[in-house]
């Protein structure tokens, strides 16, 4: 699944310690529109948790582009990661990845971000309820190999939603986990256009297909349950709504937004938060791998844009305040955030902004940045 971006650097820039070249391996074809891309494992380790994204960084047409991609393997698991990318429509990186990749080629990436994951331990007995739709089953693969090999007395339920059969990512790989798990896991499709000859689900997600779901595949003698939810917006809304009105406390709920709001919505957004924008230019210090850079952030841009426009490399990768790829420590002065989705509770109280949505509301505005 993906993130869209993005802004280019001016300059060539050695990159930090924060990015790692990765060759590919191998390249398999999920459906006629994904594709799982394999890296070889680079020295030192590359580490990673399930569930987590890998932000590529690629020269299309002489054009810097950078797109995020949940990883869909277990490093308990997989001994190479990998991530699996769907064609968008008009999508510049996600038709060039489909179409061009091939095995031995070296991508440049940001180490792994994200905090969709779980912490896993051989003594629980929990439910892990997966709610899945189209390539948001990327990290939920991860996740859900991650629990069936760290928690044999957990279960997994996976209810993934797909337009078609042959839309379907990982079908076979599904149905070989269900025969090697005697049980413990269940996967329950639904398709909202299916052939003729479809005996599953139908249709799109809702209420009472999660509540008949749920009763058919309860596991009464769970410690826990735990949902976690990546896809289309909607989904995820849906199925938030749903388990709500079931009684599912919202702490056991973990949702990935990977995909951004409609053209119309995020056009509104813009016009409201620009009548609450800073109106004067500020100085703003960044700490940047160890050295302090100084520069203005002008009205109406924010620390991120205003520091690629002075050329310095900062990390980023959505630029709409969902990955976290660009948080930064705000050592002091104010800012104000147009979005703070992407950052935890604890996060926020530690005094940690996203740069992508930060604007200086003070001239003694410093972030430590990695």
């Amino acid at each position: 699944m993906i993130f869209n971006l993005f802004k280019k650097n001016k300059e060539e820039k050695k990159r930090g310690s924060q990015y790692v070249s990765l060759k590919v391996r191998e390249v398999v074809r999920e459906t006629p529109d994904a594709v799982s891309i394999y890296f070889e494992q680079p020295e030192p380790y590359l580490e990673y948790k399930p569930g987590q994204f890998l932000t590529l960084i690629l020269d299309i047409n002489g054009k810097e582009e950078r797109r995020s991609y949940s990883l869909c393997t277990s490093p308990y698991v997989d001994p190479h990661p990998g991530i699996t990318v769907k064609r968008i429509e008009g999508g510049v990186v996600s038709n060039f990845i489909n179409e061009s990749i091939k095995p031995g080629k070296t991508i440049e990436v940001m180490k792994p971000m994200g905090h969709f994951t779980a912490d896993f331990h051989s003594k629980n007995k929990n439910h892990f309820i997966m709610i899945a739709g189209g390539s948001g089953i990327t990290p939920i693969m991860g996740i859900t190999k991650s629990v069936l090999i760290n928690e044999p007395q957990s279960k997994v339920t996976l209810i993934y939603c797909n337009r078609s059969e042959d839309q379907v990512i990982f079908d076979r790989s599904l149905q070989q986990l269900v025969e090697a798990q005697q049980g413990r896991l269940e996967v329950v499709h639904t398709l909202s256009r299916p052939s003729g000859e479809w005996s599953g689900l139908q249709g799109r997600l809702n209420e009472q297909m999660i509540e008949q779901v749920l009763s058919e595949k309860h596991f009464p003698d769970a410690d826990k349950e735990l949902y976690y939810l990546c896809g289309p917006e909607g989904l995820m809304e849906a199925s938030v709504e749903a388990l709500l009105k079931l009684n599912v406390p919202h702490d056991n709920i973990h949702r990935e937004s990977f995909y951004t709001s409609s053209s119309e919505e995020a056009e509104k957004e813009e016009v409201e938060s620009s009548q609450d924008q800073p109106s004067l230019t500020r100085e703003v210090t960044i700490n940047l791998e160890g050295e302090e850079h100084t520069f203005e952030v002008p009205p109406g841009k924010t620390i991120l844009e205003a520091g690629l426009d002075e050329g310095y490399d900062m990390p980023y990768s959505c630029q709409s305040g969902l990955c976290t790829a660009c948080r930064g420590k705000l050592a002091s002065g104010e800012v104000k955030m147009e979005q703070d989705a992407g950052l935890s509770e604890g996060e926020k109280k530690e005094g940690y902004i996203l740069c992508c949505m930060s604007h200086p509301l003070t001239g003694d505005v410093k972030v430590d940045i990695g």
